[in-house]
């Protein structure tokens, strides 16, 4: 076993992080929309279904060509805005990117709540972290970075045990194992972390106007979801209550 799980951190960390932000580009004539490109109009238009990208487009263009592809039969505006995220997760980027991808949000966000599946919401909201213009907006936007990368990596290392996402673990727990960097064991009963940590996650996001309904509307859907953590920890909680409270009927005094 290595010794640490990722050798030369951070400055290692931080290169093979630099070496996924080039700049982008865009085949020619595709260049991103000014700052006052009409959003009604993208709204009503349509990525055509059948639109592939010419033969021997140069790579610096491939990404355009492949979010086009994912969201075809989407809006324009959905499409636009898929691209401004990418552009501005890269270290360079078009000047008026971050004001463009805030206009669309404050201006058109419930059309794209509406339209747009969580994994493109996901994107939409941790985007805020980096280029939100407030404060509020980047705490948000960072906080949900945090919350749902850490989330995918485990619900990624649980796909490895083989059981299905909406199917609960045993409530057997040897004592005998702790939680690394010696923190305490979570009580599955007693203990409230899941709670406090969704509660202020949405507390946060309820006051902010434009990356704060996002963020509120993907918690709605995670707390609906029947395939997550929170559904498994809630199932687990609801077993473990009505197991104690059979106990307790059985060890109750007659009469």
């Amino acid at each position: 076993m290595p010794d640490l799980s990722y050798p030369g951190a951070p400055e290692s960390l931080i290169e093979r992080w630099n070496q996924r932000r080039h700049a982008l580009g865009h085949p020619p004539g595709k260049a991103l929309p000014g700052l006052d490109v009409d959003l009604a109009a993208l709204l009503a238009a349509r990525v055509p279904a059948d639109e592939a990208p010419p033969k021997g487009a140069p790579a610096p263009a491939a990404k355009w060509h492949q979010i086009r592809g994912e969201l075809a039969g989407h809006t324009e505006l959905a499409a636009l805005n898929a691209l401004l995220i990418a552009h501005l997760r890269k270290r360079h980027f078009p000047h008026h990117a971050p004001a463009l991808f805030r206009r669309i949000w404050v201006e058109e966000g419930p059309a794209l709540l509406a339209e747009l599946s969580p994994r493109w919401l996901i994107s939409s909201v941790i985007t805020f972290g980096e280029h939100g213009t407030t404060e509020e907006e980047r705490r948000v936007g960072l906080a949900m970075n945090v919350f749902f990368s850490l989330m995918k990596l485990c619900e990624y290392e649980r796909l490895s045990s083989g059981l299905p996402a909406d199917e609960p673990h045993t409530l057997h727990r040897n004592p005998a194992l702790t939680l690394p960097l010696d923190m305490p064991a979570f009580s599955l009963l007693q203990g409230g972390l899941d709670v406090n940590l969704l509660a202020q996650l949405w507390q946060m996001a309820a006051a902010e106007p434009v990356a704060g309904p996002i963020a509120t509307h993907l918690l709605g859907l995670l707390n609906a979801e029947s395939r997550g953590l929170f559904r498994r920890l809630a199932t687990m909680r609801q077993d473990l209550r009505g197991r104690k409270a059979a106990r307790a009927a059985r060890t109750a005094p007659p009469g």
